[in-house]
């Protein structure tokens, strides 16, 4: 199982793909726009993305750059009606690691991902470490003192992105935004109750918990 990232603004071809590599047993995030296909790659790692050239608010090549910039190294399968060698050599040279142009059967799109995926320098494990706590982004575990934690998958991701940036306040829009994208009816108390649950699990009785509340504001991985 991998986790993929796909921005495409296109919501038919966008739910085909999603319901695919679903059917692959892939965790899948979707985004239709260039502002939160940026969100979701500062909050998350991913094991390839599934980008569209042209998005409504920015251009995918730009958001190519950007990331590569950053450090980022996930392969990227680019996708786009333009057809020109100029284009593709365009989009390759921009830091995309593939080209698929629309329209497209479904089952290739596939193919080229796993192709991706098999290169061994984009699938090293990154660890992220706070107290007694360890989140394997790839292997999807958290571990407590040496002993497996059993989340769900959203609060594994409610976590990851706290764990990210141990310290820093995430506002409770924030976290429905990066958390919760896909669901219309998440709201405050779906991240109340998120964070209860989380705390049941990681944390430590008669110990401060891992997820500090800062009141009025939102919520924070605790330093140590």
């Amino acid at each position: 199982m991998a986790k993929i990232l796909v921005v495409e603004d296109d919501d038919h071809q966008a739910d085909v793909i999603e319901k695919w590599l679903t059917h692959e047993h892939h965790k899948v995030d979707v985004v239709s726009t260039y502002a939160d296909g940026k969100a979701m790659l500062a909050g998350y790692t991913y094991d390839a993305i599934v980008l569209d050239w042209g998005l409504p608010d920015g251009v995918g090549i730009d958001l190519i750059a950007e990331f590569r910039k950053g450090g980022g190294t996930t392969p990227i399968l680019m996708l786009t009606g333009r057809n020109d060698l100029s284009d593709k050599e365009q989009g390759l040279d921009g830091g995309a690691d593939d080209y698929l142009t629309k329209p497209f059967q479904i089952r290739e799109l596939s193919a080229r991902l796993r192709a991706l995926m098999r290169r061994p320098a984009q699938m090293v494990s990154e660890v992220l470490s706070g107290g007694d706590l360890e989140l394997d982004v790839l292997k999807h575990e958290v571990w407590k003192n040496g002993e497996l934690v059993k989340l769900f998958p959203q609060e594994f991701s409610l976590l990851e992105v706290l764990m990210r940036k141990p310290g820093v306040v995430h506002t409770t829009e924030a976290l429905i935004n990066l958390v919760w994208k896909s669901e219309a009816g998440a709201s405050g108390e779906t991240v109340r109750t998120s964070v209860l649950r989380l705390r049941r699990k990681i944390d430590t009785q008669g110990e401060p918990s891992h997820i500090e509340n800062v009141h009025g504001v939102g919520y924070k991985f605790r330093e140590k």
